[in-house]
């Protein structure tokens, strides 16, 4: 939900609300995102939607459009179960995103994922890897912090 409030409502919506509202948009379709499973176990989870429904997203320095273009999605964040990690999920994930989001008429498919030469900290990792996006066949659109390139997929031009 982080993406798809502004700020001023995340800090003071309630939490119960915040988890409602995302209730509500999942049974609104389409679904926010796409899970991987080992077995009946979730274990990974990457949000991905069409970037009129991440209004901080659209609003970050970092992380805003290069344009206007309809038809822009954005995968915006990911959770790996701990013991899942480090084992190709990630990339797993983006390419199930993609797909997804094609299927839903995206033309373009952008991230903001971070990009570091050092080793990241708990939690930094959770808008995805740049390494991990380029082998996903992402460009680099624009860089607007030394460690967050705005990057793109085109699906149809």
């Amino acid at each position: 939900m982080w993406w798809r409030m502004p700020g001023a409502d995340w800090k003071t919506v309630p939490r119960e609300e915040k988890r409602d509202r995302f209730r509500a948009i999942v049974r609104a379709g389409p679904p926010p995102g796409v899970l991987a499973y080992d077995g009946e176990t979730a274990v990974g989870w990457c949000a991905v939607g069409p970037r009129e429904t991440l209004p901080r997203m659209n609003r970050s320095r970092v992380a805003r459009p290069a344009n206007e273009a309809k038809g822009v999605w954005a995968i915006n964040c990911f959770y790996i179960r701990s013991g899942y990690r480090k084992q190709g999920l990630m990339r797993l994930l983006i390419d199930a995103a993609v797909s997804f989001a094609g299927k839903h008429e995206a033309r373009i498919v952008e991230a903001c994922p971070i990009d570091s030469g050092r080793k990241l900290i708990w939690g930094e990792g959770y808008v995805g890897l740049a390494p991990v996006f380029r082998g996903a066949g992402f460009t680099e659109i624009v860089r607007r912090s030394p460690t967050r390139p705005l990057m793109q997929k085109v699906l149809k031009a």
